[in-house]
């Protein structure tokens, strides 16, 4: 589909974005939805649109999973009592316990004369990977370093593979290689209270998600394999997010200067961390800079495609004032990279990283945005929107920020190449939440030097 969706963006004029596309792919027809001012009409319709079908059928391709009894609402409601309020403030100060001890561990190897050269998508996704499986899942092998390592090598050897299985177009080498992946992950994410068939009288997250699986009669072989959805699920996008985040800054000097200026403003202390409580300091100051290069980075990377079958013939009216007939058994997508994300007549120069896309004159934060005059409810999706927008939104936005703040606090970290640009995307990530780049951008970074 992402093929699809290229092509066409670079054949049709702007105008005609607010059109549906209707595509035939595979025999069943797919309508395309590109105006943002129409998409509450899919979003609200829980009649005659369904999510769960075409999740249960990724769930069995992606994961091998089957989830017979599925139930998207309890799923949701579960999720919301651990990643908002109390339990979410729970969650995000263990996350920084986490990177604070892993970037320590860096940082032993480190002094402020010697440098230290890595891929910036490789340190980024392994240091947020890390802390995110200990807060979520690692409770039990805190300590265990190779089990770690272990975790995150076979992860991203099957995170490499996610699109091809999504879209069943693996080579046989390369079903090998995910079946062996795939098994290996259930294994090491499994506890062992689980293979003995005992609950455990912690309240981890993963007990608690394997509590709720159990209430809703999942079999124990799949309770095992829903580890590893929730892995990719939690895990699988704060890393690339913070790799763009830092790639845009490293190569927009002002940006960076931007940033690094309201960190200076959040009252550090002399060994350049943030003061005691560094949690609380960064929850509790406005940040509207770092939010508007956040929400810009979001804006160029995160590509979800957002799709809902047709489970009875419905009519779509458009916000235009049209309207389209979708047959049952039919498919409708909604792609907001394309729009209102990448739309010029929302964003100006929409494919160029602006910092300060997001913000007022005055530094605040910019929320108003338009498209032919008429004020946008949607302008960027990120955590896509309506009933099914990300339950984790916040953790994740909590983590990025810790993680990016920690570096650029601690660490003097520039690029090996002054020269370098920002590396392509791989066109095989569209469609599949957080896009990933074609290759690495080459960075060195020291301990700063005490003032």
């Amino acid at each position: 589909m992402d093929y699809i969706f290229t092509a066409q963006w670079s054949a049709r004029s702007r105008h005609s974005l607010l059109f549906p596309l209707k595509v035939r792919v595979c025999g069943r027809y797919i309508t395309v939805l590109l105006d943002p001012n129409s998409y509450d009409a899919v979003l609200d319709d829980k009649v005659s649109l369904d999510f769960s079908r075409y999740a249960q059928v990724l769930m069995q391709r992606i994961f091998s999973l089957r989830l017979p009894n599925h139930n998207p609402d309890t799923e949701r409601a579960w999720m919301e009592q651990h990643f908002q309020g109390p339990s979410l403030a729970r969650l995000s100060s263990t996350m920084h316990l986490h990177l604070q001890t892993l970037l320590r561990d860096e940082e032993r190897s480190c002094s402020p004369a010697d440098w230290r050269q890595d891929g910036l998508f490789s340190l980024c996704y392994s240091l947020l990977f890390r802390a995110g499986y200990l807060t979520l899942f690692g409770a039990d092998n805190s300590n265990d370093v190779t089990a770690l390592a272990t975790v995150y090598k076979e992860f991203r050897t099957f995170d490499g593979l996610l699109a091809k299985l999504a879209r069943s177009t693996l080579k046989q080498e390369e079903k090998r290689t995910a079946s062996l992946s795939q098994e290996r992950l259930w294994e090491l994410l499994s506890p062992a209270w689980l293979s003995r068939g005992k609950g455990s009288e912690s309240s981890s997250w993963q007990q608690s998600y394997l509590r709720h699986l159990q209430t809703e009669g999942v079999e124990t072989e799949m309770q095992r394999r829903a580890m590893l959805l929730q892995l990719w699920a939690t895990q699988g996008n704060a890393g690339p997010a913070a790799f763009w985040l830092l790639s845009f800054l490293l190569t927009h000097p002002e940006a960076m200067r931007a940033v690094r200026k309201e960190i200076r403003g959040l009252r550090l202390q002399e060994d350049g961390s943030l003061q005691r409580h560094p949690l609380d300091t960064l929850e509790h100051h406005s940040t509207p800079v770092f939010d508007s290069v956040l929400s810009e980075t979001l804006r160029l990377t995160a590509a979800a495609l957002i799709t809902r079958e047709v489970v009875q013939d419905k009519t779509l009216c458009l916000a235009s004032g049209q309207a389209y007939h979708l047959r049952q058994g039919d498919r409708v997508c909604m792609f907001p990279f394309l729009s209102p994300q990448m739309d010029p007549q929302i964003h100006h120069d929409p494919q160029t990283f602006q910092y300060d896309r997001f913000l007022n004159v005055d530094g605040t934060e910019k929320k108003k945005f338009y498209k032919g005059g008429e004020r946008l409810k949607y302008y960027t999706m990120p955590w896509g929107a309506g009933n099914n927008m990300c339950v984790g939104r916040h953790f994740a936005v909590s983590g990025i920020k810790q993680f990016v703040f920690m570096v650029l606090s601690r660490l003097d970290l520039e690029l090996c190449d002054p020269t370098a640009i920002v590396p392509p995307v791989n066109p095989g990530r569209y469609g599949f939440g957080m896009l990933q780049p074609d290759g690495d951008l080459e960075v060195r970074y020291r301990l700063k030097t005490l003032q």
